[in-house]
């Protein structure tokens, strides 16, 4: 049996399922991750790019580098999805949009060399200056 999750924006007009497994669960404290969210922090998983079925509405897009894409909902700015071109079968989603977000506990840090110093999250957990992709 397929491991199903779901998940959506605040206001519901975007809704998702992803048919994998939650895998790969990073909080990342890159500079883009926090100008893009407005959070201290993002935390994403990553699923193969056929789990993952928008189920309600159409994203918008944001091109936040050369090779990153950002999917957030235009009604309400609820950031959702980030696709990179550097590993084109797979997707990133926001663990917040998650309607159990539980479920997905974060397995290490990325680009800590961008964390905020006064930041202590999870300080067991293995980190990554950049991310090893």
């Amino acid at each position: 049996m397929v491991e199903s999750n779901t998940g959506g924006c605040h206001c519901g007009r975007l809704r998702y399922r992803i048919d994998a497994p939650l895998r790969d669960i990073a909080h990342c404290h890159c500079s883009i991750c926090r100008r893009t969210s407005g959070g201290i922090v993002t935390t994403w998983l990553t699923v193969p790019l056929a789990g993952f079925h928008w189920t309600r509405g159409t994203a918008a897009a944001y091109a936040s580098s050369p090779s990153c894409i950002r999917y957030f909902c235009s009604q309400c700015g609820c950031h959702l999805v980030l696709f990179t071109s550097l590993s084109p079968d797979s997707l990133d989603i926001t663990v917040a949009s998650l309607d159990h977000p539980e479920r997905a506990p974060a397995d290490r840090h990325i680009w800590v060399s961008s964390r905020l110093p006064w930041l202590h999250l999870d300080p067991q957990l293995p980190e990554e200056d950049e991310e090893a992709l």
